[in-house]
């Protein structure tokens, strides 16, 4: 105690802080009208420690997780939602807020906005969508080799059939969702819709 209780400065305005009993420039205490002298009885380190307690203990009786102090060095940015600190190029901008950057860094920004589609789109979450491409075995339900990537759903009634990889999503989307086109072109691919019949003699007919 008796180090907290030096002298910090020596000019003739200074005010002892009741707390830490430093004597300390008028500039170290925030106003208040209430007293003779302006300032507050507590400087502001001082304040600024109880109230970082005051608000952990209230964080902690709420069940809630506190979130400790981290040091950001100059040209960096702490993300809250992934709790890593990265530089500004990790960041898109933002005009209105008052540091010009965005609230989430590029990364979470990015997997929120995939989250925020799927719901919208599709009225599912990222882990409904990981579970149907765990009950397809990991695979895009059509070729059975490709990674699954591309979330495929009825266009007229919205209900959501697999996960499907690049290329059988598109080939459905050129078949524009018409199992007849689709059935015909499977027969065409094995051979079958083009192999001609002969009923007569120099007549051939093809299958329909």
């Amino acid at each position: 105690m008796k180090a907290a209780r030096e002298r910090v400065t020596e000019e003739p305005n200074a005010k002892r802080c009741r707390k830490c009993e430093r004597e300390l420039p008028p500039a170290a205490f925030a106003r208040d009208r209430n007293r003779r002298d302006g300032l507050q009885v507590h400087c502001r380190e001082c304040v600024a420690e109880y109230s970082a307690a005051y608000y952990r203990r209230r964080r902690e009786a709420m069940g809630r997780a506190v979130r400790e102090k981290v040091d950001v060095p100059a040209g960096h940015m702490l993300c809250r939602t992934c709790g890593e600190v990265k530089p500004h190029s990790d960041w898109h901008r933002n005009a209105t807020a008052s540091d010009g950057l965005a609230t989430r860094c590029k990364a979470c920004r990015s997997r929120r906005g995939r989250q925020d589609h799927l719901k919208r789109q599709y009225g599912i979450t990222e882990a409904e969508r990981d579970e149907l491409i765990a009950s397809q075995g990991g695979v895009c339900c059509i070729c059975l080799a490709a990674v699954p990537e591309h979330v495929d759903h009825c266009h007229k009634t919205g209900r959501v059939r697999g996960v499907l990889c690049f290329s059988c999503n598109a080939a459905l989307g050129q078949f524009k969702d018409r199992p007849d086109a689709i059935r015909r072109a499977a027969a065409y691919v094995e051979g079958i819709a083009w192999k001609p019949t002969l009923v007569a003699p120099g007549v051939y007919q093809l299958p329909s």
